[in-house]
């Protein structure tokens, strides 16, 4: 530690400090534009000059290390000077448009000019002028005249986001930050940088001129979108949600948000938003009033039960309902007498039985402090990418990130060791890295897995993991989508055992490991329900020709149901659904979402509900009194809450694999599929949000991408149509040509109209051209 003396106050700060943070530990503020915490020091604003003692000119705070005696005078006639000169330089070419930016308000040029700027300018010149660019779909780049050049967009997409997506032009007043050439930004957290921008040079493009900052409303709340649970200020005008940004959370997502964070708002006031309860009466669709509404859904349950016993009835909901949502169905389907009930709808091997809730198996914080890390079977950057960008933090400060998948993507980090194999091949490859590690660390090799020789890749792999003093395994969502997946998880836990590494889940939504403590689950699980089709069907939150792991089985199977019931805040299923239950999504209901490292993290409802829209935690407890289920008797979210998470503690986090280990079987020999849930279409929100299906990663989700040689040997064009066969099942789509796939794997995008055609995620395919 370093003691140096700020404003005649003495203060103790580690050694390489610099004076900004010393006088932040000490209560200080000294104006500044470019520095930011997270990002690296670029000192080329210069607004926080300050007076150190003996050094002839006024040094920039952000920039000068501290050392010991060091005097410091932040506000001297000195300092202020020169602050007020460099404000002055700063406000030369900057517009006068302050009453129509929407900045305005929340802008730090604005604050700093009132306390350090003069009131008339000497310049008499003309302003330089910035022409617009058109940078994509969420940000705004309308007056770029506005920059003040502080460059943290561009360090943030090299230091956070892993890509430089803009980059500063030019030189003097000729200066400019612009994209490459012809590019868009695409970064899956680019939205961070309109928070990071100080000026109103980058807005948000689909919140822009829709509103002042003081006249909106600021609210808490929760993401319900990935695994990660971000922490979010809800902003709100006239019962509307307005925009959406990061509230700091160091151990969770930090000060950033993704993308389907920020923007998943514009899909609330979707023109699909079921506003009232709906009935399907010969074929036609009629509102009718909840009173009939629930009359009718509990008539229906009950003479299906009487006719066909309580197994004919089945519910089903997603990783995105809250925990109250999920302990009320199960808590109705059982009071019913059925143990038909789960939300892990991508799931097709139940196969596995462990003893609580997979969870990501250390703290979200701590995965900055890995030395070696093995990822398998994860859409990165697209499936958690706030859990990238922290991986991709630990990279940099030394680790070692290790991949095995289907698909090379370009993760924008340096990847150590990877293995790259058809879905298939999965288990082989693990095997192998067991085996590697096993004889690496003079370890027995288990019996089941003597005939395996691993590849060089495992043994780096293994090697990795060996070294690695923090190390850990993380399963991806393919993984737990696998149809494989008992097996997949057994070999993990013996190379975790094997090499010390914690074992660990990237968990799929917002409330995984809360679905599991709710006890929404089934001993057969949900494909099991579609595979023998029942009577009844509930669906919470669920649109299951998006979100089941097999599309085409789930709807032939709702098709065939007498009665299908759908509690969702959006109108769809309109062909199988016999009743529509409007409820309410995250913005509008009190609820509390369980994070992948199992932080309990409850949220209130931010604006009152759209039209007749219920909480769904309401309708399913009136559902359980009007069919005098017993335990029904609620008033608030609360009180749910403290039933549902009675006694839940560490000790139900449990990833150990309850599978015996066997013997990995040979990889497919013909073309299989790989199927990702693409970042936009994950769920329900997203998938109606439309500004987020304007970008690249939409429209890529819209196409089947093929190995080179394959796409070549078919004679085809980027863009031409090609036939996807999976077992009687059919769809067209257009082609796209990777050099990073193996030979034998297609990638079919799940979660998207076409794909809802199609049969499971994984399994044997054939490609034609059309």
């Amino acid at each position: 530690m370093v003691e140096i003396e700020i404003d005649g106050q003495k203060v103790e700060v580690p050694e390489g400090s610099m004076v900004i943070q010393a006088a932040k530990k000490n209560g200080t503020y000294i104006p500044h534009f470019c520095y930011h915490k997270k990002l690296s020091i670029a000192a080329n604003c210069r607004m926080c000059l300050v007076e150190v003692e003996k050094a002839p000119k006024a040094v920039p705070a952000c920039a000068t290390p501290v050392a010991a005696g060091m005097v410091v005078k932040t506000n001297s006639e000195k300092a202020v000077k020169a602050q007020q000169s460099v404000m002055e330089f700063l406000l030369i070419n900057h517009p006068l448009d302050c009453p129509i930016c929407d900045q305005g308000g929340e802008c730090q040029l604005q604050d700093l000019a009132v306390g350090y700027g003069k009131s008339a300018s000497r310049y008499q010149e003309e302003k330089r002028v910035v022409f617009h660019k058109n940078v994509g779909p969420l940000i705004s780049m309308e007056e770029m005249s506005r920059c003040i050049h502080c460059t943290r967009c561009v360090r943030f997409g090299q230091e956070v986001a892993g890509v430089m997506e803009f980059g500063m032009l030019g030189r003097g007043e000729h200066s400019e930050i612009t994209s490459f050439v012809g590019k868009t930004v695409d970064s899956e957290l680019s939205g961070n940088m309109i928070d990071l921008c100080p000026v109103g040079a980058l807005t948000s493009k689909p919140f822009r001129y829709s509103a002042r900052t003081w006249e909106l409303s600021r609210r808490k709340s929760v993401s319900p979108h990935d695994g990660v649970g971000a922490n979010l200020v809800v902003q709100v005008k006239n019962n509307q949600v307005m925009r959406v940004v990061p509230l700091e959370n160091e151990s969770v997502n930090e000060c950033w948000i993704s993308d389907k964070d920020r923007f998943s708002y514009e899909g609330l006031n979707s023109a699909e938003r079921l506003t009232k309860p709906m009935l399907k009466q010969g074929g036609r669709w009629h509102e009718v009033d909840w009173q009939t509404a629930l009359e009718y859904v509990g008539h229906g349950l009950t003479d299906i039960v009487r006719d066909f016993g309580a197994d004919a009835v089945a519910a089903l909901a997603t990783p995105h309902a809250t925990v109250e949502e999920l302990f009320l169905l199960q808590k109705f389907m059982r009071g019913l007498g059925s143990d038909n009930v789960d939300f892990r709808l991508r799931q097709s091997d139940f196969s596995a039985q462990t003893k609580g809730a997979p969870w990501l198996g250390l703290p979200i914080a701590d995965l900055n402090r890995l030395n070696s890390v093995l990822v398998v079977g994860s859409f990165l950057r697209k499936d958690h990418p706030l859990l990238a960008a922290r991986l991709r933090a630990a990279v940099k400060a030394g680790a070692q990130l290790n991949v095995l998948h289907a698909a090379d993507d370009d993760l924008l980090v340096r990847i150590a060791n990877k293995a790259i194999a058809a879905p298939s091949a999965w288990a082989l490859e693990l095997a192998g890295i067991a085996v590697a590690a096993a004889t690496a660390k003079g370890a027995a090799v288990p019996a089941e897995l003597a005939a395996v020789a691993p590849t060089d890749a495992a043994r780096a792999i293994a090697a990795s993991l060996i070294n690695g003093e923090r190390r850990a395994i993380l399963l991806g969502n393919a993984v737990v989508q696998h149809p494989q997946f008992a097996q997949l998880h057994a070999l993990a836990q013996v190379i975790a055992d094997i090499t010390g590494a914690s074992l660990g889940f990237l968990t799929e939504g917002a409330n995984t490991v809360g679905g599991h403590i709710a006890r929404a689950t089934s001993a057969q699980g949900a494909a099991a329900l579609f595979d023998t089709p029942r009577q009844a069907y509930v669906l919470l939150h669920a649109e299951p020709d998006f979100d089941a792991a097999n599309p085409a089985q789930a709807r032939a199977a709702l098709g065939a149901a007498k009665m299908v019931v759908s509690l969702s805040p959006f109108k769809h299923g309109l062909e199988y659904a016999d009743v529509l239950l409007p409820i309410a999504p995250y913005t509008e209901t009190a609820g509390t979402f369980v994070n992948c490292e199992g932080l309990v993290q409850p949220f209130n409802g931010v604006v009152r509900a759209l039209g007749e829209t219920r909480p769904a935690w309401k309708v399913l407890r009136v559902l359980g009194n009007l069919l005098k289920l017993s335990g029904f008797e609620y008033d608030t979210a609360e009180q749910v809450r403290d039933e549902a998470l009675a006694g839940f503690s560490a000790a139900a986090l449990d990833n150990r694999a309850g599978t015996a280990l066997a013997a990995p079987q040979l990889a497919a020999a013909g073309l299989e599929r790989l199927a990702d849930v693409p970042i936009y279409h994950a769920d329900a929100l997203v998938r109606r949000a439309p500004s987020l299906h304007l970008t690249n990663d939409a429209k890529a989700a819209l196409r089947a991408t093929l190995p080179a040689a394959l796409f070549d040997s078919l004679g085809l064009a980027a863009g031409d149509a090609i036939v996807i066969r999976q077992g009687n099942a059919s769809v067209t789509l257009p082609a796209a040509r990777s050099a990073t796939l193996p030979a034998n794997v297609v990638r079919v995008p799940s979660a998207t109209p076409a794909s809802a055609a199609l049969g499971a995620m994984f399994g044997e395919i054939s490609v034609e051209k059309a």
